[in-house]
């Protein structure tokens, strides 16, 4: 009766969560297309707040429930704590393991940056994807994301110990697993929202191409494989192909994703674009952009008809001749076209 009452509970609490969505329209809640705007509406302020490093139960698993959705379990621990847990066949609806899966390749996209828009939002963390520190440390002085030595350093470069573990980020499938080059032994990760992970300098790859990984699974053990001058992890994220400074998404001294829900802007491609450098101005832009909002929301326009004469126009709106000339970069010898729209606040 225990089981079957814990089972109704979880059902309601997974109901509540996922909206009764099917399995093809749980993928749906993984990247989000929303303008920064629009995201600041619909996204509760939980979602832009930091989420720990998550560790698995110490306990262990006693028993596995069915939900509404046959792609999503519950797994319960003899601690009676409880997780869900997303089926290989759930990620395999989302369509994205199915774009450019190539085993072979860094970029399997090869697409232009001129192709993706300013900005969208991703869906980092919900209620069905967990987050784990790839590794905890502060990230070296000269391994931060940006220009090195005359070279591109794509990604940050974390202090450990051979044979440290390193941890899978997010859930997701292995699309490379293999001894690369300057990378030495590699393991990149795709995640069913878009992102992909890079864990580079292994001493030993513990998972293979294909496989399915979760949020802190041990995917490998630290070394210093490949062109490294000692222990470390060299980690990456990377969008379409296009690689972005990691601790936009994660502050690696505490170990914690600054944000459940992550605001990816194309200029973040560029090299020269330090999460470190950066953060300040993009305050400071935040703060003109929402003034701007204001400014735009407020402007008011009219469009000109038979008879009309500046002074008409001020006074019908609420304003001087003198303010319609400065918004408009016209003088009151400018002729009045019919049909024009000239900005009146």
């Amino acid at each position: 009766m225990a089981g079957k009452t814990t089972r109704y509970i979880l059902n309601i609490v997974f109901v509540c969560m996922a909206g009764f969505l099917s399995a093809d329209k749980l993928s749906a809640i993984n990247p989000v297309r929303l303008d920064t705007t629009k995201t600041k509406l619909q996204i509760p302020r939980p979602a832009l707040q930091a989420v720990p490093n998550w560790m698995k139960p110490p306990s262990d698993p006693i028993d596995t429930l069915d939900t509404v959705n046959e792609y999503i379990k519950v797994i319960l621990y003899g601690d009676n704590t409880w997780q869900y847990y997303k089926t290989p066949d759930y990620q395999k609806v989302t369509g994205v393991f199915d774009e450019c899966w190539k085993e072979d390749g860094t970029n399997p996209y090869g697409i232009e940056q001129s192709e993706l828009p300013a900005s969208w939002s991703i869906w980092l963390v919900d209620s069905l994807n967990q987050y784990h520190c790839p590794f905890q440390g502060d990230v070296y002085y000269r391994g931060k994301f940006g220009v090195r030595r005359g070279r591109r350093h794509q990604g940050v470069d974390l202090p450990l110990k051979v044979g440290d573990p390193v941890y899978a980020t997010f859930t997701g499938k292995v699309r490379v697993s293999k001894y690369w080059g300057a990378f030495g032994n590699l393991v990149i990760i795709r995640h069913d929202n878009g992102l992909e992970t890079f864990y580079a300098h292994l001493s030993k790859r513990n998972v293979e191409v294909g496989d399915w990984v979760n949020a802190g699974d041990v995917i490998g053990l630290g070394g210093s494989t490949g062109r490294s001058t000692g222990p470390h992890l060299h980690f990456e994220t990377r969008y379409k192909g296009f690689a972005f400074d990691p601790q936009w998404l994660i502050d690696f001294k505490t170990g914690e994703l600054r944000h459940r829900l992550f605001v990816l802007k194309k200029k973040y491609f560029n090299i020269y674009s330090n999460y470190e450098q950066d953060f300040e101005d993009e305050m400071k832009n935040h703060e003109e952009d929402a003034a701007e909002d204001a400014e735009r929301a407020a402007m008011k326009y009219y469009v000109i008809r038979s008879g009309d004469t500046l002074s008409k126009i001020a006074r019908n709106n609420g304003t001087t001749i003198s303010e319609l000339c400065r918004l408009n970069g016209m003088t009151t010898k400018t002729t009045l076209r019919i049909g024009k729209k000239i900005r009146v606040r």
